[in-house]
């Protein structure tokens, strides 16, 4: 039989531990039992501006209102909204002057280093205010997982894209359970730029990236079934040739291309047919990323009237990069918000639609 003092000396070694035995319960047993009964990050909040917005669906190779009225989204990316808030500018006048350019769609960079430093609660709290803000504005949103690299070795461009499988899935179950039934947001960008970097970044196959992005959509479509897809080929989201023979295994999607002007010399009409444009006749599209910087480019033979003719005669959505002082191409100069030339170019292209 222990003696007393062996008793409390056990309590006493407890208590230093975080135990105590009152109420028949330790501390240590409560916080497990509050974690372990913790909401989901993902789970969605009401919003009464949820369904302001017209559904935007698939229908052919065309974005689609309710009323089956072809939709052709013309707009601007941001930076990643942890850059802006950090910046002191993340606020609804930041959205107003990207509304002012014409914007239909606003693409929203997650790159994944702001999603696990910000915490994803927290980074939630920026995406609700911009959805919000878009709502108010009438642009829809288009929310994109940042990273550049290859899923399948777990290899990436830079530390700030550097992510897993685990992480991917997970963001995007947390993004389709929270935003479920907002027509706002319109688009779930799977993976911004899929590359092997000349194979710096391992091998990939096109089968084994098929069946990622199926199982992906798959899981999206458990919680969110509204939503498209956008799912981007190798090349930096440029190569979308494997559509000839094994295009993605699910309906209602869409494909994403980044058309930058260095990907092919000129003429670059038959290149951009030959890799991406001819899959605009089966699938819906959207050139989720691409623009330049000089003046050069906004001439009769330059870059900028070259792909903006070349996507809108194929019926291709597009998205110019980038609302920003700092990540170029940039559509701004400064936080004055004064445009470079090719913010000029870019909102004359969409105010006169």
């Amino acid at each position: 039989m222990p003696s007393f003092s062996s008793v409390r000396l056990a309590l006493a070694s407890l208590a230093s531990l975080g135990w105590s035995v009152a109420a028949g319960q330790t501390e240590g047993a409560k916080k497990v039992h509050e974690w372990w009964h913790d909401p989901p990050v993902g789970r969605p909040v009401h919003n009464p501006n949820a369904k302001k917005m017209a559904l935007i669906s698939v229908r052919g190779n065309k974005f689609v209102d309710p009323d089956g009225k072809v939709v052709l989204f013309r707009g601007v990316a941001i930076a990643d909204p942890d850059k802006i808030a950090n910046q002191g500018h993340w606020n609804k006048e930041f959205f107003e002057k990207v509304a002012a350019m014409g914007t239909r769609v606003v693409r929203i960079p997650v790159h994944p280093v702001g999603w696990r430093e910000r915490t994803p609660k927290e980074y939630l709290v920026l995406l609700d205010q911009a959805v919000d803000w878009c709502t108010d504005l009438n642009m829809y949103v288009d929310i994109d997982w940042h990273t550049i690299g290859n899923l399948e070795t777990g290899l990436f461009q830079d530390p700030m894209y550097d992510t897993t499988k685990q992480e991917t899935f997970s963001f995007w179950r947390t993004i389709a359970m929270h935003f479920a039934g907002n027509r706002t947001v319109a688009f779930y960008e799977l993976f911004n730029e899929p590359t092997t970097f000349q194979n710096k970044l391992g091998p990939v196959s096109w089968d084994d990236w098929k069946h990622t992005n199926e199982a992906l959509i798959a899981t999206i479509r458990a919680y969110d079934p509204e939503k498209i897809p956008l799912v981007a080929g190798f090349d930096w989201a440029y190569d979308l040739t494997p559509l000839h023979d094994s295009p993605i295994g699910a309906q209602g999607i869409g494909y994403s291309v980044h058309p930058y002007k260095h990907k092919r010399p000129k003429p670059w009409e038959p290149k951009w047919e030959e890799d991406f444009g001819f899959a605009a006749s089966q699938y819906p599209m959207v050139a989720t990323e691409f623009g330049f910087e000089g003046k050069a480019d906004t001439e009769a033979e330059g870059y900028g009237p070259a792909i903006l003719k070349y996507l809108e005669g194929k019926g291709i959505s597009w998205i110019a990069w980038d609302f920003d002082p700092e990540w170029g191409p940039r559509l701004i100069k400064s936080w004055d918000f004064t445009l470079t030339d090719s913010g000029e170019f870019f909102k004359q292209a969409m105010t006169a639609k």
